[in-house]
């Protein structure tokens, strides 16, 4: 595949994982991140716009803590993400300050881009510091969330980041080189992968797991370049070790593993709806209504739904699965899940007489439904 769309980038996220930030665990890499912010500095003086997804707020807390080993308790990770988030974003502005350009911390939730206005908010924020050539650096608010609301990893956040202010690039620096055939650590006979659609299935298999000190592996690479995706953003999976590797690859070196798509880029509205990682309910599909969705991009008409769960209001996101349980789509409901029971494998024409009025037609309208 040709790296064209990497090298003619114009807005690029970049993602550095804990690894990499950290030495494996040793301390804060301020050797590492000078060098970064060094290439990043050479990229924006092309004129490239730069968004930075960084994670290592827990490792740092970690190592100034004296903690050797990464706690499960939750107040215990929050507590060492708050003493960590200090070294991270002191290092980061004294190194961009070399350079003359600002810097601006940005901590997210699952929940401040769920929310529409939220992300509304955020994606006009973000666009705001870019457009006054400062460097945003983002982090997941380790802080103040809990497991519900968690993004999980920060390749998944770099990628959602990508869709918000719609990258052309997603690339992620990690401690492989990119991605391989089989783990290279422990198969001497894995090859790198140079480039791969996003969408193929076949590289999920391919993918390892996490170390210690994170919690993406390969795994949740690959999904993230699936979602940035979405946007039309191409993504790298990369070795950060390597000498000048941002530069190289705007150079358009072929490192790494490029991850495209040949899908065409999904509308901002359903960027967000794809972009949930929660959903407040689920609705089971008859196998008409899952052939009317995926082969025709038709609605969720009440007739076409079997069964539902959770407990939800109008407008807000549902995931639709079909009779095995396998995810189909996710969309934006247009009655709650009270009215929705009740017109469950109705006739849409029969909706005014169940419930006394009828907002929309649909369960679903297409315009806010998207197939994943």
């Amino acid at each position: 595949m040709s790296r064209q769309a990497l090298t003619s980038a114009k807005r690029i996220v970049i993602k550095i994982g804990s690894a990499l930030l950290t030495n494996d665990g040793a301390g804060l890499n301020k050797d590492g991140i000078a060098g970064w912010v060094d290439q990043i500095a050479v990229l924006k003086q092309q004129g490239i716009e730069i968004v930075l997804v960084s994670s290592g707020s827990v490792a740092e807390g970690m190592t100034r803590l004296g903690w050797k080993k990464r706690p499960s308790a939750l107040h215990e990770l929050q507590a060492a993400a708050a003493v960590g988030q200090m070294g991270l974003v002191q290092c980061y502005q004294a190194n961009f300050s070399r350079h003359n350009f600002n810097t601006a911390q940005v901590l997210l939730t699952h929940a401040d881009l769920s929310n529409r206005t939220r992300y509304l908010n955020a994606r006009s924020t973000l666009k705001t510091l870019i457009d006054l050539n400062v460097v945003p650096v983002i982090n997941e608010n380790d802080t103040v969330i809990t497991d519900e609301i968690r993004f999980g990893d920060n390749d998944t956040l770099g990628a959602l980041v990508a869709n918000l202010v719609e990258a052309d690039a997603l690339i992620m620096l990690t401690d492989q080189d990119g991605l391989y055939t089989a783990d290279p650590r422990k198969d001497k006979s894995a090859k790198l992968i140079e480039s791969a659609r996003a969408e193929d299935p076949a590289i999920n298999a391919m993918a390892g797991d996490g170390g210690a000190l994170g919690r993406g592996g390969m795994v949740t690479k690959v999904r993230a370049a699936k979602l940035a995706a979405r946007s039309g953003a191409c993504s790298v999976i990369v070795g950060g070790r390597i000498e000048n590797i941002l530069t190289r690859l705007q150079n358009g070196e072929v490192l790494g593993t490029l991850l495209n798509s040949d899908q065409e880029p999904m509308v901002a509205r359903k960027q967000w709806i794809a972009g949930h990682l929660q959903t407040r309910g689920e609705l089971t599909l008859d196998d008409g209504a899952v052939k009317a969705l995926r082969d025709k991009g038709k609605s969720l008409l009440p007739v076409g739904a079997v069964s539902v769960t959770g407990d939800f209001n109008r407008g807000e996101v549902l995931a639709c699965v079909d009779s095995k349980g396998d995810l189909i789509a996710k969309g934006l409901v247009n009655y709650s899940a009270l009215e929705t029971q009740k017109i469950l494998k109705k006739d849409s024409k029969d909706i005014a007489s169940i419930l006394g009025y009828m907002d929309e037609p649909e369960l679903i309208h297409r315009d806010n439904l998207v197939l994943v």
